[in-house]
């Protein structure tokens, strides 16, 4: 009997490559079967470094009749060339539409290595992301990717997106439907949320992580993110989830981790305000409340820095 979506994310999925890439002591990166035809290769959930070569999010393949539509290619020229290999293990279509999920550039670096194969690739992003990465931002992230993993090289020109979405579009590709939801502020003002409707799919970005911390910039909104969490939890739940680093899963199981740890930094940001104490005063009581995530990647520098800005957006709120 064929498998449901359900259980197909259940088992941890199925794998389609005999000869995955390898990435040092990391293991073998491929891409997993989600759904009938949506593929899916977890990269490591760390931040980017020389052994991971820069690649550490979750690059999406959704198989068209006559083309492949990909989601978040990954983070540079030269990591992009191993993911297209593992891409054409799926399938030799062409790839026909890449959808860019915010302006990060460890998410949509490899554009250049899809659309160097496949010139008339459509690219799409909130046109926001789009202004902002050609006023500055990608240059921003190409420095700090390439101190971190020293591997961008031939990254540069950038391939940027050139057909803009937004909030509320419904995109038909291929025969494949795509509602895009932009949230105003979360991971950052960037953002796009992609449901991928045949499947039953939401791709999530960076608005939830897990197993690792990223940063909130000055464009984000750590309150914000809650929000939006809550509310696609409120919604009914899809068959799939899939966050910007981590693994994939039901929505609880994936979404629960990360908005359970913004909402221990709120706590933790209010009983300062209550206390009349600095944010940094209050952490060692905040750390105490987040045995679960003392693991994950990047937490001891990355921590107090969400405590520090979910304390000002609290006290801009009380203004």
């Amino acid at each position: 009997m064929k498998k449901s979506l359900m259980s197909l994310a259940l088992i941890g999925a199925l794998s389609v490559g005999a000869h995955a890439f390898t990435l040092g002591k990391l293991g073998n990166f491929e891409f997993k079967k989600f759904a009938d035809n949506v593929y899916i290769l977890p990269g490591p959930p760390m931040e980017p470094n020389e052994e991971n070569e820069g690649f550490m999010n979750n690059p999406a393949i959704i198989e068209g009749e006559h083309g492949l539509i990909m989601i978040d290619p990954g983070g540079n020229y030269n990591v992009g060339k191993k993911i297209f290999a593992e891409v054409e293990k799926i399938s030799k279509k062409p790839i026909i539409a890449i959808i860019d999920t915010h302006k990060h550039g460890d998410h949509w670096f490899a554009n250049k290595t899809m659309a160097e194969k496949y010139p008339n690739v459509k690219i799409y992003a909130l046109q926001h992301m789009i202004d902002v990465s050609k006023d500055g931002e990608a240059d921003k992230w190409y420095g700090i990717l390439d101190r971190l993993s020293h591997n961008l090289k031939g990254t540069k020109p950038y391939q940027f997106p050139e057909f803009a979405i937004k909030n509320g579009d419904k995109i038909e590709i291929d025969g494949q439907t795509f509602l895009i939801f932009h949230p105003k502020r979360a991971h950052t003002d960037t953002d796009v949320l992609i449901l991928h409707v045949n499947s039953k799919t939401l791709f999530l970005g960076d608005n939830v992580m897990k197993s690792r911390l990223g940063g909130f910039d000055a464009s984000s909104s750590i309150l914000g993110n809650i929000k939006l969490l809550e509310d696609i939890e409120k919604a009914p739940e899809l068959s799939l989830y899939v966050p910007g680093h981590g693994a994939p899963g039901k929505m609880h199981e994936t979404i629960d981790p990360f908005l359970n740890y913004m909402k221990l930094l709120k706590k933790g940001a209010e009983m300062a305000l209550e206390e009349d104490v600095e944010a940094y005063e209050i952490k060692p009581k905040v750390v105490e409340m987040m045995k679960d995530y003392v693991k994950w990647d990047a937490f001891d520098h990355q921590m107090g820095k969400h405590l520090q800005k979910i304390y000002e957006e609290l006290e801009a709120e009380d203004e």
